[in-house]
């Protein structure tokens, strides 16, 4: 399978389960300590770019609500009508990720949970790479990324009617990418799911 054939499966998996995966009020969950941590590394009306946004909640419309200026990016276009709809102050674009050309120190942080596993491994350190250069000096990236190495499908994915892929490196592989590109990396955490789980890290890009 070609990669565009694997991001297919991702768009059209959003697509068909985008309210199965998530309720239009569906509350903060495990996703809340992260944002209050987050607002408390936050300016005042900081920009912030939500990679893989899905439909906005959680993650833009808590910030939006708490006055930042949200840009989310998703492949889904049913994601982003939603998001459109669910969190009018923020901007969403239907989007590959990682083909995204965004002007250099352009944001006070970056999240991506649950997203970067959703795209071809051979791509994801140079997205990684691209998303240190967005940030500004002293800029926050929160990401879930793979904790062992996996790539694969899951048909009828959340009992429902789509296949999702999924191609991860392990935490490791990540810390060093991370580091690679001249992020520091400040926490990481392992988030269990089910029999396995993901790493949670905190990076920063140094303060100038």
């Amino acid at each position: 399978m070609g990669s565009d054939d694997e991001r297919d499966l991702v768009r059209r998996g959003y697509d068909e389960l985008s309210y199965h995966y998530r309720t239009d009020d569906a509350d903060d969950g495990q996703y809340g300590p992260w944002l209050d941590d987050l607002q408390g590394r936050l300016p005042a009306s900081a920009a912030v770019l939500d990679l893989g946004c899905g439909c906005g909640v959680p993650v833009a419309r808590s910030l939006a609500n708490a006055g930042h200026h949200v840009t989310g990016i998703d492949i889904s276009d049913v994601q982003v009508e939603r998001a459109r709809r669910l969190v009018p102050t923020g901007t969403f674009l239907r989007a590959d990720a990682t083909q995204l050309d965004l002007p250099p120190a352009s944001f006070d942080a970056v999240v991506c949970l649950y997203a970067l596993i959703h795209m071809p491994l051979a791509d994801q350190p140079r997205l990684i790479e691209r998303v240190a250069t967005w940030l500004r000096p002293g800029g926050w990236l929160l990401t879930t990324v793979g904790n062992s190495a996996w790539t694969g499908t899951e048909n009828n994915w959340l009992d429902g009617p789509a296949t999702m892929w999924w191609s991860q490196a392990d935490a490791t592989t990540y810390r060093s990418w991370l580091q690679q590109v001249g992020l520091e990396i400040t926490s990481q955490d392992f988030v269990p799911e089910g029999d396995s789980g993901h790493a949670l890290f905190w990076a920063q890009r140094p303060p100038t």
